[in-house]
């Protein structure tokens, strides 16, 4: 696989989870990486690791709620590698699990403030970037909660919402200048933030099942799989798809 050769791939959140998959198929892929985490002892650890395997790799401590932080790690980016061809808005809160009425403001305010706020400055400043060059693809990480209500989850829901949302708004305005934003809507994946949502579960291996028979596929999906269409929606032979919200639940939706 070389169809990100010599592309350069920002990437948020990258130290675990989804982001961290990122870092690993996207290098596999021949990108050159700058990856952003508030973890610095596991973002130098995935960077390390790149590295000794060939990857030319860029990596910074950034908070995504920081504007001077953010405009920092991409002008970096831009300084160290020249351009920025491809941006993924990764980072993130896990949902909270608390009923609408139970949750205090300020649990509210601070998933906003990343899953939203972070988003909005990412795309702020990459824009910038890649207008520069007159091209771009910036994928923002939303959820099936992006597209559907679920119970307990109205300020995670909110949030993934206010993503797809801000993700078209920035297609339209910024397709003329050919920079596609795109969002991914993954369903439940076997990430670090599945473990803790199973986290006390007496009987592990039946919740499991329980959780994939809501779906088409009967399982849930391995980020792998979620990371495959990462690749899709930023392809640079991908020309033609933006404003999109790419949903990769395993067919929960159809159901």
């Amino acid at each position: 696989m070389s169809q990100f050769l010599n592309q350069v791939v920002l990437i948020t959140g990258a130290s675990g989870g989804l982001g961290r998959e990122a870092a690993n198929q996207f290098a596999a892929a021949g990108a050159k990486l700058a990856l952003s985490d508030i973890n610095e002892t596991l973002l130098k650890e995935l960077a390390e690791q790149l590295q000794s395997q060939g990857s030319e790799v860029f990596y910074q401590s950034c908070d995504v709620t920081s504007e001077s932080q953010v405009e920092g790690f991409v002008s970096q980016t831009v300084a160290t590698f020249g351009k920025l061809d491809v941006a993924i808005n990764n980072a993130g809160l896990d949902p909270e699990g608390t009923p609408l009425i139970d949750m205090p403001l300020e649990d509210f305010e601070r998933m906003m403030n990343i899953n939203v706020r972070g988003v909005f400055l990412g795309m702020k400043h990459q824009v910038k970037a890649m207008l520069k060059q007159q091209s771009g693809a910036i994928l923002n990480v939303s959820s099936i909660a992006g597209l559907n209500g679920f119970a307990a989850g109205s300020a995670y829901t909110a949030s993934k919402h206010a993503v797809i949302g801000m993700s078209k708004s920035a297609a339209v305005e910024y397709g003329r200048f050919n920079i596609r934003v795109n969002a991914i809507c993954p369903g439940v994946t076997e990430t670090n933030m599945f473990d803790r949502a199973l986290e006390g579960v007496k009987d592990r291996d039946t919740a499991i099942k329980r959780i994939g028979a809501d779906t088409c596929l009967k399982r849930h999906a391995q980020p792998e799989e979620i990371v495959r269409g990462m690749l899709f929606a930023c392809d640079p032979a991908n020309t033609y798809m933006t404003g999109h919200a790419l949903l990769m639940d395993g067919g929960f939706s159809a159901m």
